[in-house]
């Protein structure tokens, strides 16, 4: 029960740093907007910095979504299934998701590391790729560890975690 409090704090910890990224990029182009309509003044490169922190965003929310089971499910063909069977299924995709969630992690850990190696930067401000790389390595790792643990242990155990 342990390890699932402490997932569960660190997948919490990733959803209020997206949500504070977010808030940041989100002030940020209103401020930009406001100066371009008012006083013809922007914030240069703010399109490319919006864009790099979504996709941090997205990754950083990625494992509380998974620990909170907040994944679309289409039950259309299991809805009538045992409980066992669901569960089953639900483990089997969770597996999949835990699979898939580490190769991309491995994947964006080399795209991030040829970044730095490249000094890769984007259009206008130059701004380091692999900054945006390493944001998304960790909370793509620990969404897969979440989803391989809720692939081994099931899901009464993990409801049971954060149902207080």
């Amino acid at each position: 029960m342990r390890l699932l409090e402490t997932l569960g704090t660190a997948a919490r910890a990733c959803a209020v740093l997206a949500g504070v990224l977010l808030t940041v990029i989100t002030l940020m182009t209103c401020v930009s907007v406001i100066g371009r309509n008012t006083v013809g003044w922007t914030i240069v490169g703010d399109f490319e910095l919006s864009g790099s922190a979504a996709g941090a965003a997205i990754a950083l929310f990625l494992p509380w979504c998974q620990f909170r089971r907040g994944n679309i499910i289409v039950d259309f063909f299991t809805a009538r299934a045992s409980a066992a069977t669901q569960e089953r299924l639900d483990r089997i995709g969770a597996l999949i998701l835990g699979v898939a969630m580490a190769l991309l992690a491995w994947r964006t850990g080399i795209g991030g590391v040829n970044a730095w190696r490249s000094q890769s930067g984007s259009m206008m401000l130059g701004f380091p790729e692999w900054i945006v790389y390493s944001f998304m390595v960790p909370p793509l790792a620990l969404t897969a560890l979440i989803a391989l643990v809720q692939a081994v242990r099931g899901f009464a155990a993990a409801d049971a975690g954060h149902a207080s």
